[in-house]
């Protein structure tokens, strides 16, 4: 860990002002008892709360979960408010950070230079007169995290897990997902809209004639349209073993002559005969439209496509036009203040360097270790409930178990941090600070191909209120930012902990054994470790999940995407049940004592509706259910509710409640 001695009074300070509460740890409020905990459990927990609760205008929603993120980002900046009023050492990471948030706040040198920052590369667009010169700006520019035409990474081999190799991915879109093109409802309409209001408007900036911006932006949108047309759906996306496509590039020559993969491959740095091409059918689309558009065209759309990246970086013009086509996107009243923004920024582009200071102040050793505690026991209750199985016979219930204590748990924050001394950042050279970082991201792809995973790497930062299961690395991954209320106390109870972060853990656990994770080994390969029979029993139960979400309105006619969102909502019916049995594994959860009315059961309940206790706009609903793999929060608490027979007893529920299912049809995955 670097050390970080220069702000160890700070940090002391700091500490000492921002305790976790010191209010009842085993209160919840707002619980509305006039309401039927049977018809709605979300709103009779959440009712009062909701009713009331103001969404800030600068926001698309309140409250838990990733609008936790929110509150994260004031903490932060907070910290970074802090340590910018002190100097450190060139290179070190305090001065790194400092210097990268001050840069970002120093409007009055980013609004005077407009544009400039770019104009380099749109001279470079101006040039390009063939496929060839298009394909090196495309892959410089990947060089600097600004994905176009190519979405390349470097990660783990799906069948040979231990080992990185290069993968492409669909790409070439500014909308949120191909749908947004082809949808016809008039919310799409207007998104639609707005989004060629906004690249028309990136035209005019950067000093195009203002009658012919429209036109651009339209030449630009249906090119994009094109591309979309041979995108895979997110469900389609689903199917791992379809998305899975190692080839040799002597072949990919061949089949995609246009795209010249040997040199766009070589300029990236990549030296490898194969590459994972996910989505094979995008690639022949781009390498036709290579020879069908006219050059004119792909000129104008690598434009928009470079203003649209770089942009947030820019003067106040940019942003302001971002802001207004997000603002259809998410029903974002008002543009987040420029800390925010900035405390954004630097957690993205120098998150683990930030982490270091974040969890000095707001991530107590007892959290980790009580953590800790709380997972062991979880996978001890995992494998009752594999040993209890009807549907699965004993040699895949061997495996599963095999599986499941080989998961790998990071907790809090990693064990080696990453290193940032290929990152340079000044407090006046705001885009340049950018271009590091970026630059930097890059190398470390880069220098990973070929090589050994690393299996301490973290794919999130510390802060930020996540938790995530990597099934190639058969991990399950809790960062500090959600070790937190509502979600985590060590000082509460074990009904509210074992119902808020314990839903959370079984459901981590769970994506080890969802539609997708099933598909791996303990190992993190893509290698079937099933009977044939025992899979076939898995993909009926998966199919349950799937019709009974899809029969979850949301708003209006718009209902829950239960094929897309099976991984969540089957880890949700799961995790709650896991954690219901951990829970009963307590003392606590043995007793029947009352803590506010409450038992032990009842409070183990209220805590799961407590955790997804958040208000979102409409827009921001909409965009929600079109881009998001899980549930709305109000489902993921009912959905899962419905299929766990304890809550029916716990609350007792009656055949006429609306969340009431029969025994026979209530689902049990794991």
């Amino acid at each position: 860990m670097n050390k970080i001695a220069p702000i160890i009074v700070l940090l002391l300070a700091l500490v000492a002002c921002n305790k976790i509460s010191e209010e009842d740890p085993e209160l919840i409020t707002g619980i509305d008892t006039s309401l039927n905990p049977g018809d709605n459990f979300f709103r009779y927990v959440n009712h009062q709360w909701y009713d009331t609760v103001q969404i800030p205008k600068n926001q698309s929603g309140v409250g838990a979960y990733r609008f936790m993120n929110y509150q994260q980002r004031l903490k932060l900046q907070r910290l970074l408010d802090s340590i910018s009023k002190i100097k450190y050492p060139l290179g070190s990471i305090e001065q790194k950070v400092s210097d990268f948030y001050i840069s970002g706040l120093d409007t009055a040198t980013i609004n005077q230079l407009g544009y400039k920052p770019v104009k380099p590369l749109l001279t470079k667009i101006s040039y390009i007169n063939n496929t060839h010169y298009l394909l090196k700006f495309v892959t410089d520019n990947l060089k600097v995290n600004s994905t176009s035409l190519i979405n390349f990474n470097v990660g783990p081999d799906k069948k040979n897990s231990e080992i990185n190799i290069a993968h492409v991915s669909q790409s070439g879109i500014g909308l949120p997902d191909r749908a947004y093109y082809f949808n016809s409802d008039q919310a799409s309409f207007r998104i639609q809209e707005a989004y060629k209001d906004y690249l028309a408007k990136l035209f005019e900036l950067t000093e195009h004639d203002p009658d012919s911006c429209e036109h651009f932006a339209n030449v630009v949108f249906n090119l994009e349209k094109q591309l979309a047309s041979s995108h895979k759906t997110r469900v389609e996306r689903r199917n791992i073993k379809a998305n899975y496509n190692k080839v040799a590039i002597s072949d990919l020559e061949k089949r995609q002559p246009n795209l010249e993969w040997s040199e766009v491959l070589s300029d990236l740095g990549v030296k490898s005969d194969s590459i994972d091409m996910r989505q094979i059918a995008y690639y022949d689309k781009l390498n036709r439209l290579l020879s069908e558009v006219a050059m004119k065209d792909w000129k104008l759309y690598l434009k928009a496509t470079s203003l649209r990246h770089f942009g947030s970086k820019l003067s106040k013009p940019f942003t302001d036009a971002a802001f207004e086509y997000s603002k259809v996107l998410t029903g974002q009243n008002e543009p987040k203040s420029r800390k925010e923004i900035i405390t954004s920024a630097v957690d993205d582009y120098l998150g683990e360097a930030l982490s270091q200071i974040y969890v000095k102040v707001y991530f107590p050793e007892e959290a980790k270790i009580s953590m800790l505690e709380l997972v062991n026991n979880f996978q001890k209750a995992y494998a009752k409930r594999i040993d209890n199985l009807e549907w699965m016979t004993d040699s895949t219930k061997l495996k599963a178990k095999e599986k499941l204590f080989a998961i790998t748990k990071k907790i809090g924050y990693p064990d080696t941090w990453k290193d940032y001394s290929y990152v340079h950042a000044f407090k006046d050279t705001y885009f340049e600070n950018v271009i590091s970082a970026d630059a930097a991201k890059f190398l470390r792809q880069i220098e990973k191909l070929g090589k050994p995973v690393d299996h301490s790497e973290w794919f999130v930062t510390p802060s930020t209120v996540t938790a995530y299961n990597n099934p190639s690395a058969n991990e399950i991954v809790f960062p500090a930012g959600i070790l937190q209320p509502p979600y985590f106390n060590y000082k509460a109870d074990d009904a509210l902990n074992y119902g808020g972060i314990g839903m959370v853990i079984g459901h981590e656990i769970t994506h080890t054994f969802d539609d997708q994770g099933a598909q791996y080994d303990k190992d993190g390969n893509l290698n079937n470790w099933w009977t044939e029979t025992d899979y076939s029993n898995f993909k009926a139960r998966i199919q349950q999940v799937i019709d009974l979400y899809s029969s979850f309105t949301v708003l209006d006619s718009l209902h829950v995407d239960g094929a897309m969102c099976v991984g969540e909502n089957t880890s949700d019916i799961a995790g709650i049940a896991v954690a219901y049995d951990a829970f009963k594994m307590t003392k606590q959860g043995q007793d029947t004592t009352k803590i506010g009315g409450y038992t032990p059961d009842q409070r183990f309940f209220l805590s799961i509706a407590n955790i997804w206790r958040v208000k979102m706009t409409d827009d921001y609903l909409r965009y929600w259910i079109n881009t998001n793999p899980h549930a709305p929060p109000k489902w993921r608490v009912n959905g899962p509710l419905m299929n766990t027979t304890p809550f029916y007893e716990a609350f007792n529920l009656k055949p006429q409640d609306s969340m009431f299912l029969e025994k026979e049809d209530r689902i049990t995955v794991w």
